[in-house]
């Protein structure tokens, strides 16, 4: 695995998106790391406040290259197949990018009441330290 991804393991918009993407790469480019697991996010360098400017990608061979919020979910979209064409043409049509941009903001900012706080914090199938397939 290649890259962490730091979600929000309370929410269930943030859990689902993880969940699904479980589903498309099976551990093989990304460990999932919730922003509740402050031990494992020190390893990183990532503060809780970090965390509350919404999800972080972390390229693990390159520790300070991230990417946070939308950015972060436009560059795992990137990685997966066929995603450079998509976010190639998304980027590329400048309203659209803007656009997303901001609903990204305000979801962030109203995960919970949009789409509820769970219970527990969602444990991914491909955890931070995990021995991922190649």
């Amino acid at each position: 695995m290649f890259y962490a991804v730091i979600y929000d393991g309370n929410c269930n918009l943030c859990a689902s998106f993880v969940s699904l993407l479980e589903k498309f790469d099976r551990g093989h480019q990304f460990c999932y790391i919730p922003m509740q697991d402050t031990q494992t996010l020190e390893i990183f360098n990532v503060t809780p406040e970090d965390c509350e400017m919404g999800m972080i990608l972390i390229d693990r061979q390159i520790p300070t290259q991230r990417w946070q919020g939308s950015e972060a979910a436009e560059e795992i979209t990137r990685l997966l197949p066929m995603g450079k064409a998509l976010i190639s043409a998304y980027r590329a049509i400048a309203p659209l990018k803007s656009l997303g941009d901001s609903t990204y903001i305000q979801i962030r900012d109203n995960r919970y009441q949009l789409f509820g706080k769970r219970d527990r914090t969602y444990q991914t199938a491909y955890p931070f330290g995990c021995a991922a397939r190649k």
